[in-house]
């Protein structure tokens, strides 16, 4: 289903949504099972370079991955609003059909988002696999068969298995429960960025998920895409990664196999991009790979395996010494490859269970944290080689209020992060490994998943009841302002920094249940 053909209004504000709900409940139901997901743009100023753009300055202003341009939450030539509301600073607000947690990305004038539609198509599930328990996953590698959905384009190695729980179809996969039986639409769209007009959608494949997740704990459609400013990748976990043009045409695909995912929380690692190769990490219950592709063809450059289960965190690209690393975060080690031949340069274990946080790095330290069943959080020297544990190369470590969910904030000497999945932050003096903001609580942040971020000396952070909190980047807790939002938040913002867009809000509305 385009936009186009839908029959939502996809211009229409919150408060008109729930008016809808209450004036038809069945209208209101084509945000796909009485859920409704809303893209905002907030406005502002932005300041932009005065210097002659080249690649890296035009990376620079955009928001083309995960975290942003400098893969630490800051957006370093943006200049975004202190406060908002409903009817303050609020340039657009568009609905996005299905259902969805990828953070948007942003090139000049193109956001891009990722969604999961149920179609409403149903498929009986065969004899073989109708027992309330583990499923039967495809391992990577192996090719899907002439028996399975198609998708609109594909190619590539294979799939494998993932999470139990409640979501989309009923509880499925890993931990038990009848497997989803809804046929999904795995669908890009591309949304100018002054008007929020959708100006393509596309299907990249259409299927039955192997697995369902946790109601409100994950989605079908959870990483965030990446872009180059030439191409954008949209990839879907167990769905595969597909490549396409600016302009929404197909270049390439590929489908690694299916994922089997603990816990039931869906799966969430996206990819990396450094020059021409696409880093993607594959940490499940079944066998464990990471992934470099050739930018341009999908052809798989290395593949190595991991002795790792589950992982939720995104793959970190590191410049040190002039070589590129790529650096990951699990359970048993964080670890950093080559990242031309995948050779494994340093190990180190330390980290909690279930990894989510994403590293993050600058001036030669790398800090991972963790914070499920425990907490750690370890500033490691770049440069060193081989088993790092309980080493001179761990410059210090913390073991308190670390986060399970949102990835850490580093801006500039101050490293930002919340305790757990709350709304209590810390910032660490990252020279001295000191604590100047400890574990304070921030008032009005109910639960947060979405990861802080920092432009223009201030500090952004949202809470999944809709409110943000604007903090400036100082030694102490010093609040600029509270601004709060109808919808439920769990994606980070992107910050680009460009005229007429400086924040951008991926929401749902969830109480309309009719």
């Amino acid at each position: 289903m385009s936009l186009s053909q839908s029959t939502c209004d996809m211009s229409t504000t919150a408060g008109d949504y729930r008016r809808l709900v209450r004036q038809s409940p069945a209208a209101a139901r084509c945000a796909q099972g009485g859920r409704l997901r809303l893209l905002l743009a907030v406005t502002g100023a932005a300041s932009l370079l005065s210097v002659a753009q080249d690649a890296s300055s035009s990376a620079a202003e955009n928001w083309a991955q995960w975290r942003g341009p400098l893969q630490s939450g800051v957006a370093p030539h943006a200049d975004p609003p202190t406060e908002w509301s409903e009817t303050r600073n609020v340039k657009w607000k568009v609905k996005i059909p299905g259902e969805g947690t990828a953070t948007p990305v942003i090139w000049e004038n193109k956001v891009f988002v990722l969604s999961a539609i149920a179609t409403g198509k149903r498929v009986e599930p065969k004899p073989d696999d109708a027992s309330a328990g583990e499923q039967n996953p495809r391992p990577a590698s192996a090719p899907r068969s002439e028996s399975d959905p198609p998708g609109q384009f594909r190619g590539g190695p294979g799939r494998r298995d993932g999470p139990g729980g409640p979501g989309r179809g009923g509880r499925g996969g890993f931990g038990g429960g009848q497997k989803p039986t809804e046929i999904h639409q795995f669908v890009i769209l591309c949304l100018d960025r002054q008007t929020g007009k959708v100006l393509w959608q596309r299907t990249a494949r259409e299927e039955v998920p192997h697995e369902g997740y946790r109601q409100g704990e994950g989605s079908f459609a959870s990483t965030s895409p990446i872009t180059d400013g030439q191409h954008v990748f949209a990839y879907f976990g167990s769905r595969g990664l597909y490549c396409y043009d600016l302009d929404g045409k197909p270049q390439w695909s590929q489908d690694f196999g299916d994922m089997r995912i603990a816990n039931g929380f869906g799966e969430g690692s996206s990819p990396a991009l450094y020059k021409n190769t696409l880093i993607v990490n594959w940490d499940n219950e079944n066998d464990s790979f990471i992934f470099a592709l050739d930018k341009n063809t999908g052809k798989t450059l290395w593949k190595n395996p991991r002795e790792e289960r589950t992982s939720w965190s995104t793959p970190l690209v590191v410049e040190h010494d002039g070589k590129a690393q790529i650096v990951t975060d699990a359970t048993s080690r964080i670890r950093s490859y080559d990242l031309a031949t995948g050779k494994l340069i340093w190990e180190c274990a330390g980290l909690t269970r279930n990894v989510i946080p994403s590293p993050v790095s600058a001036d030669g330290m790398l800090y991972a944290m963790s914070g499920f069943q425990g907490n750690a959080l370890l500033a490691i020297h770049l440069g060193r080689t081989g088993d790092l544990t309980d080493t001179d190369a761990i410059a210090w470590t913390h073991k308190k209020s670390t986060p399970y969910v949102p990835s850490p904030l580093l801006y500039g000497d101050k490293l930002y992060f919340f305790a757990g999945n709350n709304g209590t932050l810390s910032c660490f003096d990252t020279r001295a490994g000191k604590a100047l903001i400890d574990a304070e609580r921030i008032d009005g942040l109910q639960g947060v998943y979405a990861s802080p971020i920092g432009a223009s000396g201030r500090v952004y952070l949202t809470g999944r009841n809709g409110v943000t909190v604007v903090l400036k980047q100082s030694d102490k807790l010093e609040k600029l302002a509270t601004n709060q939002l109808d919808e439920k938040f769990d994606a980070s913002r992107p910050l680009p920094a460009r005229p007429g867009l400086s924040l951008l809000h991926c929401g749902e509305v969830t109480e309309c249940g009719a």
